[in-house]
């Protein structure tokens, strides 16, 4: 497991954006080698990259603003756009005999919370490269403020992921937040009372992952070492449901590996945290294996969330997302205090006191958030190599994540990969202007139809098959 947090520490500071030119050349020559050997992403592909070379023109020209909007699925994403924006943007530009001036690049948006696990380096450089943070958790005024005015008057365009997190799939998307659609708006209210002509455009770009090479002896081979790891002596039986004998004995195995790690967290829970699970005959009327393990899954969220809610004196109150935030929220207020300076010695020792139990509360968030993204039937649906490896990869991360200090050092390696990125048509937000300023309902609507807009335009450029390239 992580280590846990045993310190109060004090409060979270505002990382400004601070664009050097100098730590970006630095990052943006390092860049190719971290996605080749790193990352295993050997090959790119960018479809209608017309329309991004047109936008950023548009851009330099002073005639619009553009908020970036692109998929989520990995945490891979950064730097695949970071390569397509530093590095491919400009010779593509070129190419078509229309240069880019100055510096390519783009402003973002990141999770405050990133700097803490990926360490001080991470936090010295991000703010370097022109990224803002936003605390999830609560109003970040300051966080919101920064943004907003980067998006209306920043030297570059301004990127933000609308999903607000990874769900580790290629080829499925959760509901997205609000927050880039109202960010838009603001930047269009921005520019209308300053009396500037500039049109605020919303950039979808989606993002998919496939390999050079379907990855299965890899994709058995990491299997096995997960069940070793998980005390599986048997592998199980075949699934019987797919017409491929390989791809259905492999099918079969996740599945009974996905079921062993419920067992497991199902004693964990309930021998050590006094919680009841239904029968599973109660639980669901669901015959197939993939409805039952989907049921099940349900029910073990909801107790990893209660038991941290309790810990934290947090009511369940949201969705999922909405409870996972508050949640981190609280352990925040808990670990990083604002009263740290005032505090006495045996003060000071309540509030470690309270840091670490605080800590270790949030680790009942961070399971169920790795839960979440697991599905009993994405396979199912289309049985392809990459479908596999996103589950067996989830699955990985899972069980390191029980077992080590730092799972972000272990990667499933299955070969090289494949990134192919599709830009959208861009959406007005200046056009919807006009209703979005006529009252705070209007308000209300234009922000939530904005986001559905913006949900199915990344959903149809996720749905693209990679053989239209």
């Amino acid at each position: 497991m992580p280590k846990a947090i045993r310190q109060a520490k004090p409060p979270l500071k505002f990382l400004p954006p601070a664009f050097n030119p100098w730590v970006f050349r630095v990052i943006r020559a390092l860049l190719p080698a971290w996605l080749k050997y790193k990352l295993q992403i050997t090959s790119v592909d960018v479809r209608q990259f017309s329309r991004l070379i047109d936008l950023y023109q548009r851009f330099q020209k002073g005639q619009v603003r553009l908020l970036i909007a692109f998929r989520h699925p990995s945490t891979d994403d950064p730097f695949t756009m970071a390569n397509l924006v530093w590095r491919m943007l400009p010779k593509a530009a070129r190419r078509a005999g229309t240069p880019l001036s100055g510096i390519v690049h783009s402003h973002f948006i990141y999770d405050r919370g990133i700097p803490l696990w990926a360490g001080s380096l991470v936090t010295w450089v991000f703010p370097r490269l022109g990224g803002t943070p936003i605390l999830r958790g609560k109003a970040d005024r300051l966080g919101l403020k920064t943004a907003r005015d980067l998006l209306a008057n920043g030297t570059f365009p301004l990127s933000a992921a609308p999903e607000g997190g990874t769900n580790d799939h290629s080829e499925l998307m959760g509901s997205l937040e609000p927050g880039v659609a109202q960010l838009g708006f603001w930047c269009a209210e921005d520019l209308h009372k300053a009396g500037r002509i500039e049109e605020t455009l919303i950039v979808p770009i989606g993002i998919k992952y496939s390999y050079l090479q379907a990855p299965w002896s890899q994709l058995e081979a990491g299997l096995t070492q997960i069940e070793q790891a998980c005390g599986l002596k048997q592998s199980g039986n075949a699934a019987g449901v797919l017409s491929d004998r390989q791809a259905d004995e492999l099918y079969g195995r996740i599945l009974t590996l996905a079921e062993h790690l419920l067992d497991l967290t199902e004693q964990f829970y309930s021998r050590f945290h006094g919680c009841t699970f239904a029968p599973l005959q109660d639980i669901s009327d669901c015959i197939e294996r993939n409805e039952r393990l989907n049921a099940r899954l349900k029910v073990h969220l909801e107790v990893a969330l209660q038991v941290a809610e309790e810990r934290l004196g947090v009511k369940p109150q949201g969705s999922f997302v909405d409870r996972c935030r508050r949640l981190e929220q609280a352990g925040w207020d808990r670990i990083f205090r604002e009263d740290i300076d005032r505090l006495s010695a045996v003060e000071r020792g309540f509030a470690d006191w309270i840091a670490e139990e605080a800590s270790l509360a949030l680790w009942h968030m961070r399971l169920a958030e790795r839960l979440t993204v697991i599905t009993g039937d994405y396979i199912l649906q289309k049985p392809s190599a990459e479908r596999f490896a996103e589950i067996l990869i989830i699955l990985w991360r899972i069980t390191a994540w029980l077992q080590k200090d730092n799972p972000s050092q272990e990667i499933l390696n299955l070969g090289p990969r494949r990134a192919c990125l599709t830009i959208g048509e861009p959406i007005s937000v200046t056009q919807r202007w006009p209703h979005y300023q006529e009252n705070r309902r209007s308000a209300r609507e234009a922000v939530q139809q904005l986001t559905q807009d913006l949900q199915q335009t990344l959903e149809s450029l996720m749905q693209q098959d990679d053989s239209s390239r």
